[in-house]
């Protein structure tokens, strides 16, 4: 039977839906240029002013909004309310630069847990399941996000973090925990260890959800997940700047719901910045509708996907994006040719002989780059013999050119070679730009 949290929204007419939409489009656009510098700044530059908006056709007006943004005005230049107003503060790692701040009103928060609520609702979580979360806390917004979600919607949270593997599973057990929200690659690892101590996920356990993200992963990825441990598995979607998780797919696993009364989305050009019909794959892009600390105009993401606004089979009408094929800033340029990691790991989750785990490296010889693919064996294909793994090395490398349409040089490992994360996989070193 399929569920709603609030089916008068979730099931709204189209009409409607976009009627809404533009109401709270024109409120955004007068909102900022009353209350950020910085986009009272951005938007007269661009030469328009909040009356210019007055359809959702008007949104290709306003100019895009950068992660480069945010940390420029580090660390609260952005923000439309003084500190007083804020409950909370979300902070990046800061790895690739400048840290990015994110500030939450009450208001803020309630959105966001509304958001998770839907979503966990629209996969059949609820009251009596027990949500283990293996996100992040703390900074990160990944734990947060996903338990205050979980414990709107009346489930019981059991907070691990990421890390800590055996306790994980033991608690797993012991406290008979339905759902497991964490990064897919941890997962799988998480599945290894428990596996290593005679310990089976599909019968031992009484998961049978999973919520992975935070990371790209493939369908071929699913299909490996939900076979080895028999849970259902589900692509859930956000990114800390807009507030960590939102969304995830429903039940039929047919692309990421995104509440329409939230949030405009769009796919571009990641080249021109031109908008896309629907169907075409791009760059996405979002504006929030429902923020007030930190509220984002026409936000490019980075993630490439596809818009579906076709109503589900599930009934709600609000526009899906299709799984996301990677990053425009993970795309690899290899001899000319677009190499998303998720096109490799596509390929290789179809060869039952090699693991999950991969690390993809590439290099340049003599001005010539060169791609090599390390990846680990399954111990059942692991083999002595030479002449074996050289023909599973072939095999592998003729199944990446014939996708990839490129040579691959591929290297097989033994299981448990390459590094495991307790956060987000790490999948490329290019060592072209040391």
């Amino acid at each position: 039977m399929l569920e709603y949290w609030n089916p008068l929204i979730e099931r709204m007419p189209v009409d409607e839906l976009e009627k809404m939409q533009e109401k709270k489009l024109k409120h955004l656009v007068n909102y900022v240029y009353q209350h950020s510098d910085f986009y009272k700044k951005r938007f007269d530059e661009a030469g328009v002013r909040p009356e210019d908006i007055q359809t959702l056709d008007d949104l290709k007006k306003l100019p895009f909004t950068y992660k480069s943004d945010l940390r420029d005005t580090y660390p609260t230049g952005m923000f439309c309310v003084p500190n007083e107003q804020l409950v909370r503060f979300h902070v990046s790692s800061g790895t690739t630069g400048k840290p990015t701040v994110v500030g939450y009103t009450k208001n803020d928060i309630d959105g966001w847990t509304t958001s998770l609520a839907r979503a966990m609702t629209s996969i059949g979580v609820g009251r009596g399941d027990i949500i283990q979360i293996g996100y992040g806390y703390g900074l990160f917004t990944g734990g947060l996000g996903a338990h205050y979600g979980a414990e709107e919607i009346g489930a019981t949270v059991l907070p691990t973090s990421s890390g800590n593997t055996e306790r994980q599973i033991e608690l797993i057990q012991d406290l008979n925990s339905s759902v497991i929200a964490c990064t897919p690659s941890y997962f799988l690892f998480m599945n290894e260890v428990a596996e290593k101590a005679n310990v089976s996920i599909d019968k031992d356990t009484n998961l049978r959800v999973g919520i992975f993200g935070a990371e790209p992963w493939s369908e071929e990825m699913r299909a490996r997940i939900e076979q080895a441990t028999g849970i259902k598995a589900y692509d859930i979607y956000g990114t800390s700047e807009l507030s960590g998780p939102l969304f995830t797919e429903c039940q039929y696993q047919d692309g990421i719901h995104i509440w329409a009364d939230q949030f405009l989305i769009e796919v571009i050009d990641p080249k021109t910045g031109e908008q896309l019909k629907e169907g075409e794959r791009g760059e996405l892009v979002i504006t929030t509708l429902f923020k007030e600390a930190l509220p984002l105009i026409r936000y490019r993401i980075g993630d490439i996907t596809v818009i579906n606004k076709e109503p589900c089979k599930c009934g709600r009408t609000h526009p899906r994006i299709m799984r996301v094929l990677g990053r425009a800033d993970d795309m690899l340029i290899v001899r000319g040719i677009n190499v998303f990691p998720g096109q490799i790991e596509s390929v290789l989750m179809t060869i039952p002989e090699v693991g999950e785990h991969f690390m993809i490296v590439v290099d340049r010889v003599n001005e010539l780059d060169v791609m090599k693919v390390q990846i680990e064996m399954t111990d059942q294909a692991f083999s002595d013999k030479v002449n074996d793994i050289i023909d599973l090395e072939k095999k592998v490398a003729s199944a990446l050119k014939s996708v990839l349409n490129i040579a691959v040089k591929v290297e097989l490992v033994e299981s448990g070679t390459i590094p495991r994360s307790m956060g987000k996989a790490k999948r490329v070193t290019d060592n072209r730009n040391l």
